[in-house]
């Protein structure tokens, strides 16, 4: 019952608000000590075990090194907006006249959903697209039709161009035969007594995924006017900021 204190401290520190990686690192490092000693352990073996959890922690991160190498991604793209990543490739939308937001984040659902579909889904997202690239182009599509954008405009903007990543991701991995939802599905219809073939299941997923496209590649098509409307209203931002005058109702 003593490993089960690791859950304890995962609590803890959630509600203490301590950062959460250190939080899980100490909670994992706890765990594998106990699990490794019983409670009657002195401290020089306590002393090893947790050296020996240690060293486990650098060898599975050196066997799997190949798959951490995609987490350097994140600090690339952090310096990347830092020397201006947005600024460029939103002046640079704005050299194309025929861009709009909706249009913009159509291209992306197709693009999105294609990479997702033949495995290829670390290609997009909210840190390594979304944010960097995709919602600052529809941003300045849309500045370049309708001026300077309200808050409310550019909100909607962001908040569209996250779950268009979103929708193209979900219906599109599912067409790949080596995910994990597919395995999922397989496994759960086999516990059930149906068993199914995962390519059945991965071409069935097509039909879905154009559907999916279809319908929302229709919202996106509309989404300049849904823009639009948003510039006609006030700004909730600057009317919560001008003072009140009058004399009353």
């Amino acid at each position: 019952m003593l490993v089960l204190i690791g859950i304890a401290i995962v609590v803890a520190g959630f509600v203490a608000r301590i950062n959460p990686l250190v939080v899980i690192l100490v909670a994992a490092i706890a765990t594998g000590i106990l699990a490794a000693v019983g409670p009657s352990a002195d401290a020089q073996s306590l002393l090893q075990a947790g050296i020996d959890t240690i060293s486990r922690f650098g060898q599975a991160f050196n066997d799997n090194r190949y798959f951490h190498i995609t987490w350097l991604v994140l600090p690339v793209i952090g310096l990347l907006e830092r020397a201006g990543l947005q600024e460029r490739a939103r002046d640079l939308v704005t050299k194309v006249k025929a861009a709009t937001a909706g249009r913009l984040m159509l291209i992306y659902l197709l693009v999105r959903q294609a990479t997702s579909a033949l495995g290829l889904t670390s290609l997009g997202g909210h840190p390594q697209m979304v944010r960097p690239l995709i919602a600052p182009m529809a941003e300045g599509a849309a500045e370049s039709q309708h001026g300077p954008l309200t808050d409310k405009a550019r909100f909607r903007i962001r908040g569209m161009a996250a779950g268009t990543d979103n929708i193209g991701l979900f219906f599109g991995e599912d067409i790949f035969i080596a995910i994990g939802s597919i395995v999922l599905i397989v496994g759960f219809l086999e516990q059930a007594g149906i068993r199914v073939e995962a390519l059945h299941v991965s071409l069935w997923a097509i039909p879905t995924a154009i559907v999916a496209f279809l319908v929302h590649g229709a919202r996106l098509l509309m989404f300049d006017r849904r823009v639009k409307k948003d510039m006609a209203a006030p700004d909730v931002a600057e009317d919560a900021s001008e003072p009140k005058t009058g004399m009353g109702r």
